[in-house]
């Protein structure tokens, strides 16, 4: 007698396939863990999701006492807090999507084992999930950003209309990146203990804390090969009218971009057939 199968699982022949059809499918599931990232993070937290606006203010105001007040650091003109509120909104968004999806098949691994979904599920609702925290504290940049504005301090211009833009390409860069380490963490679990630091020290090759005007002209084009650096500072330039910005640098970041999600799509898709023998 044939069997009529629902449903039926393979293995996925083709490491360039992304099954866009199957994620589609398995959407709610998306949602769900969603949900549960964003619960997760603060339960039984006394404050609560006010975390999401306490943790990036003590940052800001470190920044601008440490590195504006004592350091000196110059801030193009652009009030030092507006300054590195323009940076770590953006560098928050990117450090927080790296750092989950990174660790994808490591900390999914009991799940994975158990019952099938398609594994992208999980790094990309960890994006979707950050991009809920993101759009609360660009709520509070937008306040001091406001603020500024009516004081006459700051002269926003139509870039800042590539906000969207700016956002995809951040997340998607942060998720190309992310499979790509959690597919090597798999055999190489010495990639875990440099991700921390790893982070860190990109934060200051990217221009949060000083504007690219500030770097020694021997030093800048070095800074300019980060392909972070011209998102952040399109992001600052469309908002405040100051800062360095160039359609050669977002079209780096960009072509950067799809490359790294090209390469982390077929490491990724190698590894998940195998994964559970080396996790």
């Amino acid at each position: 007698m044939e069997e009529n199968w629902t449903e039926v699982i393979e293995p996925n022949k083709s490491l360039f396939n992304l099954n866009f059809k199957e994620l589609w499918k398995y959407r709610d599931l998306i949602l769900i863990f969603v949900r549960r990232d964003i619960v997760s993070v603060y339960k039984q937290t006394v404050l609560g999701p006010l975390w999401f606006f306490l943790g990036p203010l003590f940052t800001v105001f470190t920044f601008v006492f440490v590195f504006s007040q004592i350091a000196k650091i110059s801030t193009d003109n652009i009030p030092a807090p507006l300054f590195y509120l323009a940076g770590t909104t953006l560098w928050n968004y990117f450090q927080a999507c790296l750092s989950g999806t990174s660790n994808t098949f490591i900390s999914n691994a009991g799940i994975f084992g158990k019952v099938y979904f398609p594994r992208l599920v999980s790094p990309i609702s960890m994006v979707i999930s950050n991009l809920l925290k993101f759009g609360i504290q660009l709520l509070m940049f937008l306040c001091f950003w406001g603020y500024y504005y009516y004081k006459g301090s700051i002269s926003p211009n139509i870039y800042i209309l590539l906000l969207p833009f700016l956002i995809l390409l951040m997340g998607a860069m942060a998720l190309g990146i992310g499979i790509i380490i959690s597919s090597l963490t798999t055999k190489y679990r010495d990639l875990t203990y440099f991700i921390g630091f790893g982070i860190s020290l990109l934060m200051y090759a990217t221009p949060v804390i000083y504007p690219i005007s500030a770097i020694p002209d021997m030093y800048k084009s070095v800074v300019t090969y980060n392909p972070i650096a011209p998102i952040i500072e399109t992001f600052r330039y469309g908002f405040t009218g100051s800062g360095y910005f160039t359609w050669n640098g977002l079209i780096y970041s960009s072509v950067f971009t799809i490359i790294v999600l090209f390469i982390g799509t077929i490491l990724f898709n190698k590894i998940e057939r195998t994964f559970m023998d080396t996790v």
